[in-house]
């Protein structure tokens, strides 16, 4: 509908002048008739409630700017109005949300005044969007939390936790998260996510990253504040169109940082596309410098008593791994030398075997602690060529198989070829490793089984490993792929072992971009999950 005519001279007009300024004002002005028909609408407005002038014209105004749970009370009090009376509304400065085009509320300050004309009486409303002022109050509200739950917080983890519900029950965020770097893995991993009730995440839910991918990568990789303003059109990252498929359409991540180093990124999502705003990028990362700071004095506590922990892991595994083999060598080669000459051939082949055994029981722990040290500096190589996991698999099942077994019922199913783009050295390692353990904790007449397959783009390879042995305590998990770890079941059954494997096997899959995981088991035991890229990443 095309706009009305201007006119002048009496009070119920709009002098050209007017015109010109109220189309230049910054504040959006509407006027309406006593039946609620727009008759003014200008550029603020179309900014402020999402219609364009020509849409706007001849509508009524409770159609237009009224949440739809709101309207049979807004036509209530226009009729009042309309009626002469100043209802609640004529002569004073309100607040209240506003329904914008695209169907999300928008808090307005607004202030209602009328004129009479010839036409009859009009009334005229100057409104200013109030999202930015209130969300900074409501802020304020978040940042209170965040500082009570860092201070109350027991653990990191604990603190990670009130941080995204504070945010995201304070702020209104459907999604809320809080990243870490993981130094020792060279990963981010998801320290706390906090979800608004009914949302289902599917596959947006991812708890590891790497530097550089993703809205959380992206930020710890750069240092600095990106703002998506609409996720469905960012190309750049698959999880960002994850996050579209679920309805969140905007998201915001700052560092965490303390100084010139990164501890991690805070995200938040929300479900209406926003362009990017100083005001709320000012406060988010003053409260990252905050978490950042927060974390930055958790790590050094919790690496104190990590080190200190990991001291007596490692004197303990030395005592018992390191000094029980060198005792029977250096005992039985105390037994040669005294009695070389009067024991039969038969025990003399037995004392050798002996030492032998031991003397490659030290021989592989110290493969370990070299293995571990080029993982800790980060010189562990990977030389990926063209290769068959089957095979890999089969090779290190046929090594077992010759050795004298506790009656173990193993069990593969494999393809007859599986290829990929790894280094066939280090997954002969980790599959040695998975297989020894699973032989070595899985008392006499258990059962093993090994798998592995493609999935059906032939992009991923999940192989699992999996045993009917003595199985890891709920409560010790999180600790597993720590070094030194032994699992108390473990030491309880007096089980050799350095708890390195895991660790090296670890850093292994992730270097080749991959995960391993300790699946939910049914039944005694344990199985491990490991998902590769078949391809060159």
């Amino acid at each position: 509908m095309s706009a009305p005519p201007e006119r002048s001279g009496d009070s119920g007009t709009v002098l050209p002048e007017q015109s010109a300024v109220l189309a230049a004002a910054m504040e959006a002005y509407l006027a309406f008739d006593t039946t609620g028909r727009l008759v003014a609408w200008n550029p603020a407005a179309e900014t402020t409630f999402g219609y364009t002038q020509a849409q706007a014209y001849g509508r009524s105004v409770e159609e237009l700017i009224v949440a739809p749970g709101q309207r049979a009370a807004a036509r209530a009090e226009l009729a009042i109005l309309a009626g002469g009376r100043p209802g609640r509304s004529l002569g004073r400065r309100m607040q209240f949300c506003a329904w914008h085009a695209d169907g999300h509320e928008v808090p307005v300050e607004m202030t209602l005044t009328a004129t009479d004309g010839p036409t009859g009486r009009v009334f005229h409303a100057f409104a200013h969007d109030i999202t930015i002022a209130r969300r900074a109050g409501r802020f304020a509200a978040a940042e209170a939390a965040v500082a009570r739950g860092l201070a109350e917080a027991g653990s990191s983890t604990a603190a990670a936790a009130r941080v995204v519900e504070a945010l995201g029950v304070k702020m209104g965020w459907p999604v809320t998260e809080l990243w870490v770097v993981d130094d020792d893995r060279q990963l981010l991993t998801c320290a706390a996510r906090h979800v608004e009730p009914g949302r289902r995440l599917r596959d947006f839910a991812v708890d590891v990253l790497e530097p550089g991918v993703a809205l959380p990568g992206r930020v710890c990789a750069g240092g600095s504040p990106i703002w998506i303003p609409d996720l469905g059109t960012d190309t750049r990252s698959v999880r960002s169109r994850a996050a579209a498929r679920i309805g969140l359409r905007v998201a915001i991540g700052v560092p965490l940082t303390t100084g010139r180093q990164v501890h991690g990124a805070l995200c938040v999502y929300g479900d209406r596309v926003e362009d990017p705003e100083d005001t709320l990028l000012g406060l988010l990362s003053g409260l990252a410098a905050q978490i950042g700071q927060y974390v930055e004095r958790r790590r050094a506590e919790e690496l104190a008593i990590e080190l200190a922990r990991t001291k007596d892991e490692f004197l303990a595994m030395v005592t018992h791994e390191l000094r029980n083999p060198l005792a029977a060598i250096t005992g039985t080669a105390s037994l040669l030398d005294d009695e070389l000459d009067e024991l039969p051939p038969d025990e003399r082949r037995h004392c050798l075997q002996i030492i032998t055994r031991n003397a490659e029981r030290l021989s592989v722990m110290a493969e370990d602690l070299l293995d571990l040290a080029r993982l800790e500096s980060g010189h562990l190589a990977i030389n990926p060529a063209d290769t068959d996991l089957a095979d890999i698999i089969r090779q290190a099942l046929d090594a077992v198989a010759e050795q004298p077994g506790k009656n173990l019922t193993i069990t593969a199913r494999l393809p007859e070829h599986l290829e990929l783009y790894a280094d066939p050295s280090r997954l002969r390692q980790v599959a040695d490793n998975l297989i020894s353990n699973a032989i070595k904790y899985t008392p006499a007449g258990g059962t093993i089984t090994v798998t592995a397959a493609a999935d059906e783009t032939g992009d991923t390879i999940t192989w699992t490993v999996a045993d009917t042995g003595i199985g890891i305590p709920a409560a010790e998990r999180p600790r597993l792929f720590r070094r030194f770890y032994r699992a108390s079941t473990a030491l309880d059954q007096r089980i050799p072992g350095t708890g390195l494997g895991l660790v090296i096997a670890r850093t292994i899959v992730e270097r080749h971009h991959g995960t391993i995981t300790l699946s939910d088991h049914l039944g005694p035991g344990t199985t491990f999950t490991i998902e590769l890229p078949a391809k060159p990443q």
